[in-house]
């Protein structure tokens, strides 16, 4: 899914290796619930939701929607949304105040955005983030056909290390 795109593409070496043994079953999935900024985002996501519709005139549907992609199996993405009106891929982040800026929450979220456009063949994600400062933001995201590319190259290394036992790098 998405998120495990954000770690393959990452730099946490830690993280990749966890995420390896949890796709072979080696170790059950992370429990965030102890993860206050995870549990921030997933309260506010309602919220964030309404607050994108209510400032964009645009509807959000397929809320939670899980898609598989049409060919390569192992690719799917659990969407926060699709922009009704647009087809593009909506996601809703919350993010702290004194890290944010526009440029680091794209980077940050660039290759989740990228893998579920991938995934559901759109053009165009909506990333919508609230800040702890109390601020809200709209970056609108096109699809990067090279930057796609790397990704699909990047999650089938890592999937073949997942089916062989071979722990990724």
């Amino acid at each position: 899914g998405g998120s495990d795109a954000r770690i393959i593409m990452g730099q946490d070496e830690k993280a990749l290796i966890r995420l390896w043994q949890e796709k072979r079953g080696e170790v059950g999935p992370e429990d965030l619930s102890t993860n206050l900024i995870v549990q921030l985002g997933l309260v506010t996501e309602d919220l964030n939701r309404q607050w994108y519709e209510r400032n964009t005139g645009n509807a959000i549907k397929d809320v939670q929607c899980r898609v598989k992609h049409p060919v390569i199996r192992f690719m799917a993405a659990t969407l926060d949304g699709v922009v009704a009106g647009t087809g593009a891929v909506y996601e809703a982040k919350f993010m702290l105040p004194w890290s944010f800026s526009e440029e680091f929450a794209a980077e940050k979220y660039m290759a989740q955005l990228q893998h579920n456009m991938w995934v559901t063949n759109a053009r165009m994600a909506a990333l919508s983030i609230i800040t702890g400062g109390g601020k809200w933001v709209e970056i609108s995201i096109a699809a990067d056909p090279l930057y796609q590319h790397l990704l699909l190259t990047a999650e089938k290394k890592f999937w073949r290390c997942v089916s062989l036992g071979e722990p990724p790098r």
